[in-house]
């Protein structure tokens, strides 16, 4: 069957934050303008906000430019915060340390980032974008000269042995004259384009961490709206980069979370686990006794910050948000971050479109170095990096960033590929964690319930080897197979003949919640993360 095609004068891939907030501005500029200007977002979710997951606590300073009568037009934005609170965990006691500045809240909001995406999508339709939810960007168009002419979208009714279903529907190119790039932490069109474009040339290796969720709902006399709570320590050891949160919304609710740095060393380490140990502490445990866990999920999230954002423009598009890495991560925040730049980005393609100034918008980026994106992330780009040397001296010198040099240091600290930092097993202690209670910890498969996931059985695993052996002869020989650990949905599962032997990798993609930990973590990336059909993975409600 023939694939249609369509054209616009913008596409967009992705409806998170700066997405979203790129086609809004882009609408309001040619509405202000009197331009017809044809844009159009596509949203591999089932429906927008249906992949969305951070905490969140939202800083409304793009939000103010971009909307400024928000709270008008009933933007959920509903729990301001109230008080902060950080601890140290031991494992069995709390000690209550300084709010650091950055992480103080006084004026933002604790909210469903996917109920903002839903808000924000309402917005942007309302103004003439045009939305398609469940369209997945499964390649880059490219011109004849190499630049980006556009996306994609991938074909429906394709079964599992790659022929054409009785179901089967072609998908759709999208050409535009600019493509926007949202897709998010370590989206796959991004990462094609960076290789085509070279867009690392000169800047850091990235970094990560992997962010889970959960929502409960929880007795009354435990719940405190507004009221913010971050730890760090316990259960992780001081080598392990991470930390916890505990926000509390409104209908007393609990956005409850846990990020582990993907630098990690040891194989054995498992971030699901340490995350289900995590709620057993004293202090943790209280608010969720006798309280219901009501949703899941899983992210990977960019922890590079300044020296890591790879160059935002080429020939036919640009980068914006998570996907070029403008997460602030002392502050624990990258949604004002992702809108302002969404914001940046439509400013100046504008502007290039009704001028005919080029092909490659290179005002983009100006414009981001110019912000206060810019300012706030060279602030802090060396506290992330400093905590490679352990919790206790990258707390002395996060200290001494904050409080003293403030960016102003002639020095940038470097990071190193989180998949070359796995130790060989026989050299690291194994983690003995404790079997789930089903009250406050859980397993794996009924957490991935809670997440509403669902991919079409009979399709292509969208989960690809480059090498079907690696996973036996490298990664279970070496490193004893620590995909089984790291995916925080069971997608990873060694097994054997009835005999024990004859081990193999069987990839369960039906659990793929599209964290992309995987594609970030395995040690020889062997394992390449591609778009399963449009409207398959997680179902997030109010994450």
């Amino acid at each position: 069957m023939a694939r249609d095609s369509m054209e616009f004068d913008v596409v967009i891939v992705g409806g998170g934050p700066s997405g979203l907030s790129a086609a809004i501005r882009l609408r309001q500029l040619a509405i202000e303008h009197n331009q017809e200007l044809s844009i159009c977002l596509i949203e591999k979710g089932s429906e927008m906000g249906a992949h969305i997951l951070s905490g969140a606590v939202i800083e409304t300073r793009a939000l103010d430019i971009l909307i400024p009568d928000w709270k008008e037009k009933d933007a959920p934005l509903t729990v301001p915060a109230a008080e902060d609170r950080f601890l140290f965990l031991t494992e069995t006691g709390a000690l209550r340390l300084p709010t650091p500045p950055l992480m103080h809240n006084h004026g933002n909001y604790i909210v469903s980032l996917g109920n903002v995406c839903r808000w924000l999508a309402e917005q942007a339709e309302a103004l003439g974008t045009e939305m398609f939810a469940g369209f997945a960007g499964a390649a880059v168009l490219y011109n004849t000269d190499g630049s980006v002419r556009g996306v994609a979208t991938g074909d429906m009714g394709i079964g599992r042995d790659g022929t054409p279903t009785a179901n089967h529907q072609p998908g759709v190119d999208l050409f535009a004259r600019q493509t926007i790039f949202a897709e998010g932490c370590r989206g796959s069109l991004t990462k094609t384009l960076i290789e085509h474009f070279d867009l690392r040339a000169g800047c850091d290796v990235p970094t990560y961490g992997l962010g889970i969720k959960e929502l409960w709902e929880v007795d009354p006399s435990c719940h405190q709206e507004g009221l913010i709570l971050h730890t760090i320590g316990w259960p992780l050891d001081n080598n392990t980069y991470g930390g916890s949160f505990l926000y509390h919304l409104d209908d007393h609710q609990v956005a409850v979370g846990f990020v582990v740095g993907l630098d990690y060393a040891n194989p054995h380490l498992s971030p699901f686990d340490e995350f289900q140990r995590f709620k057993t502490h004293p202090a943790i445990r209280r608010f969720f006794t006798g309280g219901r866990r009501v949703a899941y999920g899983a992210r990977a999230l960019s922890e590079g910050g300044l020296q890591s954002i790879p160059r935002l423009t080429f020939p036919g598009g640009v980068l914006v948000g998570d996907t070029a890495g403008f997460l602030n991560v002392p502050k624990i925040k990258g949604t004002h971050t992702a809108m302002m730049s969404g914001i940046l980005a439509a400013e100046t393609i504008f502007t290039a479109l009704t001028t005919g100034t080029g092909d490659e918008v290179t005002a983009y980026a100006t414009a981001v170095r110019k912000s206060w994106i810019y300012d706030e992330l060279k602030e802090v780009r060396n506290i992330r990096p400093a905590f490679r040397w352990g919790l206790w001296p990258g707390m002395a010198y996060a200290g001494l960033e904050t409080y003293l040099f403030k960016g102003r240091t002639p020095w940038t600290l470097r990071h190193h590929a989180d998949h070359t930092a796995l130790k060989k097993a026989a050299r690291c202690p194994k983690i003995d964690y404790p079997k789930p209670d089903g009250k406050i910890s859980f397993d794996k498969l009924s957490s991935v319930f809670l997440s509403a996931t669902n991919h079409t059985e009979n399709q292509p695993v969208h989960l690809r080897l480059a090498d079907a052996a690696v996973p036996i002869t490298v990664n279970l020989t070496l490193y004893d197979a620590p995909e089984q650990r790291y995916c925080p949905a069971g997608v990873y599962e060694i097994v054997c003949n009835d005999d024990g032997n004859d081990p193999r990798l069987h990839i369960n993609a039906q659990n793929c919640v599209h964290c992309k930990t995987c594609d970030i973590k395995d040690p020889t990336q062997n394992i390449i993360w591609t778009v399963p059909e449009g409207g398959g993975g997680p179902n997030y409600p109010n994450m």
